[in-house]
């Protein structure tokens, strides 16, 4: 049986990860899912040198981010007025 280099497995897990994610239902959990594959695709494209692919997920990450923040903001706000 082949060798399966580090680098290639944190790939696969970025997939599965991001795809795992867009199967959800509570939106969350896809973020925080999300994020993670996105993380995971942008250690690996630093890795094999493809900075499309760490700039790209980079900036979906910083998305998911902006409305994990967002959306705790809201319940914050929320949870004061009640």
């Amino acid at each position: 049986m082949e060798n399966i280099n580090f680098i290639e497995v944190l790939g696969y897990a970025a997939s599965v990860m991001v795809a795992i994610s867009l199967m959800m239902k509570d939106i969350i959990l896809l973020r925080c899912l999300n994020f993670l594959g996105c993380s995971f695709f942008v250690a690996y494209g630093y890795s094999i040198d493809a900075w499309p692919v760490a700039g790209m997920n980079a900036f979906v990450a910083c998305i998911n981010i902006y409305h994990l923040v967002k959306i705790y903001r809201g319940r914050s706000l929320q949870a004061q007025t009640a």
